[in-house]
């Protein structure tokens, strides 16, 4: 039986070549598969929540993966339906979530894994959601290097994406570069497979099953058919090598020219000073002249990023194109994938203003500002570069969502940021409160640390400081004054507390600083899964293949892993919590005399 690692590869193999079609894939959906797909997604803390069937992660084995596989060869295996919670969104709403039966995310797991080595390498450079080595950073980071000289955005919405992908269309898509109807037919039973609401069956007619493992996959795939129709758009746009230069700045780099011959020849010092005066006038007046004609219509360019749903283009040509461009975009979307652009929220942004996208702001310097490289060379290469910055109002908003802040409103309508306590916090112990602030203050520098204004979020580090100070404060009762003292370790704030082994350790309140961080690309990409989970002599696979309960020793019996939520959850009462966190595991093989007894209460 082969190895899934080495089929993956096999895959991906052909993954960029856009006329290979792929074939007998569901042949792949056996025992080995699942297991690495398992050791994959069994550390998520979610598994340990029950789906509509009833069960969780919690005694898997073998024979419950040999059942799926039987169930799947005889086609008769049926997604279960999702159970849909809602979350919170930022802006007061509720966000549908489906949580999936394991067995379910087991094989959309497999699934996941087969269509990433498939696509991947088929997906184009502009996408940048839900993929190996990329991210909302690397998404913003090509935004800033290939958007210069913009003078026009457009900034993309998608009306209700997610629910809306059009389940024939999804399969067509998928037919494309797939030749399998047993695994096209298995993709469509997940699309169908509905979800329960307050214990209510309802149909899923549109749409990818939201918190399902192979939604984000799919609607890449869905999406990536717009990636592609943007680059049809592109090469229809652009036009012209360069910006034709203005016969001003021509005039005035001759005259340059002409008064250094001069200069190189002269030997009269008077004459030399004027002649270096002159020059030093004309190079200012030449720094505040444009080199090329920024309204060039033999000149055009367009770049298109997409992150998920959403996206940003950047128009080098007239406001008329990006009109344009903006129609033939709602078309498309309309008429080929069943989908919505927002007119409201698909905004056509100057690039000297703002436009909004994935947090950060996003324009286009216009200066004449002349700065010097590391050779001395003087140049104006500011103007026309991209700039990312952070506002003022995202900064607000986190801190009022974390109820750090209260704000308090002059006679003359300023607003004073006061830091406040967090009285939610008062009952955690000291650690808990602080690694709390510290993981927000991390999150927030980490995410805008490629803003060009990056320093701002210093002034969220400082009201974050002091609203730790208060709920300390209110916690023990005393002043701010007397909680600094207390919590001052050297030239910073901490808390001190001792380990498991009782050793006495320090925590510090963040000091890292805010100063604006460049992107660093990994230079070892893997798109596969993390063999190395995989070939470790600890790994599931290797654990159920054994046969041997860890707890009594008996080599007889079917193994079932156990799982708990969390390691942190085990106090190390009996001796299998004192065995697993030892081994620092979520997990412990059991076999099925001594589970079941652990379920009951009755395992010693």
């Amino acid at each position: 039986m082969r190895n899934p690692i080495n089929v993956l590869s096999s895959l991906q193999q052909h993954s960029s070549d856009k006329s290979y079609t792929y074939e007998r894939l569901y042949r792949n959906l056996y025992r080995e598969f699942y297991l690495l797909a398992y050791q994959n997604i069994y550390a998520n803390e979610g598994n340990m929540t029950k789906g509509t069937d009833g069960k969780t992660i919690d005694a898997m084995s073998l024979k419950r993966i040999d059942k799926l596989i039987e169930s799947l060869k005889s086609e008769s295996y049926q997604p279960n339906p999702s159970r849909r919670t809602y979350i919170p969104k930022k802006n007061g709403k509720m966000r549908p979530l489906g949580i999936p039966s394991f067995d379910d995310k087991l094989i959309q797991e497999v699934l996941r894994m087969i269509l990433q080595a498939i696509y991947e390498g088929y997906f184009e450079k502009s996408s940048h959601g839900f993929r190996p080595n990329k991210s909302c950073h690397t998404a913003l980071d090509s935004i800033q290097k290939s958007f210069s000289g913009a003078k026009w955005f457009i900034e993309g919405d998608i009306k209700g994406f997610f629910d809306n992908i059009d389940h024939k269309i999804m399969i067509s898509v998928l037919s494309k570069r797939i030749k399998d109807e047993k695994f096209l037919r298995l993709i469509n039973k997940f699309l169908k497979a509905g979800y329960l609401e307050q214990w209510q069956y309802h149909n899923s007619y549109s749409g990818t099953p939201q918190g399902g493992i192979i939604s984000p996959i799919l609607a890449n795939i869905y999406l990536d058919e717009f990636d592609k129709y943007m680059q049809e758009l592109k090469s229809e746009l652009d036009k012209g090598k360069g910006r034709k230069p203005l016969s001003q700045a021509i005039k005035l780099e001759s005259h340059l020219q002409r008064l250094r011959r001069k200069l190189s020849v002269t030997t009269d010092e008077n004459e030399r000073k004027a002649i270096l005066q002159k020059i030093t006038e004309i190079q200012k007046e030449k720094y505040q002249t444009p080199y090329s004609d920024p309204m060039d219509n033999d000149f055009k360019r367009l770049q298109y990023v997409r992150y998920a749903d959403d996206f940003i283009i950047g128009i080098v040509g007239s406001k008329e194109d990006a009109k344009s461009l903006k129609i033939k975009i709602a078309e498309y979307l309309q008429n080929s994938l069943k989908l919505e652009l927002s007119e409201e929220k698909t905004l056509i942004t100057n690039s000297s203003d703002k436009a909004k996208f994935l947090g950060y702001e996003i324009y286009v310097r216009k200066t004449n500002a002349v700065t010097t490289n590391k050779n001395g060379v003087k140049s104006r290469y500011l103007n026309g570069s991209v700039c990312l910055s952070v506002s003022m109002q995202t900064i607000r908003d986190k801190l009022l969502e974390y109820k750090a802040m209260r704000i308090e409103t002059t006679v003359y309508g300023k607003e004073n940021f006061k830091p406040k306590s967090r009285y939610y916090l008062k009952d955690n112990d000291d650690l808990e409160i602080l690694e709390q602030y510290n993981s927000e203050i991390r999150g927030i520098r980490n995410y805008y640390s490629l803003a060009n204004n990056s320093s701002i979020v210093s002034s969220f580090g400082y009201i974050m400081q002091y609203s730790m100070f208060k709920t300390f404060a209110t916690k023990y009762r005393t002043s701010v004054r007397k909680i600094t003292q207390k919590l001052r370790i050297g030239k910073g704030f901490g808390v001190q507390y001792k380990d498991k082994k009782g050793n006495l350790k320090t925590r510090l309140f963040y000091n890292n600083g805010f100063s604006r961080k460049k992107l660093k690309y990994s230079q070892n990409v893997d798109i596969l899964p993390r063999t190395i989970m995989y070939t470790a002599k600890t790994s599931l696979k290797q654990r159920l293949e054994a046969g041997k309960c860890e707890y009594c020793g008996n080599e007889s019996g079917m193994i079932e892993i156990h799982h708990v939520r969390k390691l942190k959850d085990l106090k190390g009462k009996s001796r299998l919590e004192t065995f697993m966190i030892a081994r620092n595991r979520k997990t412990i093989a059991l076999c099925r005399q001594c589970h079941s007894d652990l379920h009951l209460g009755r395992l010693n």
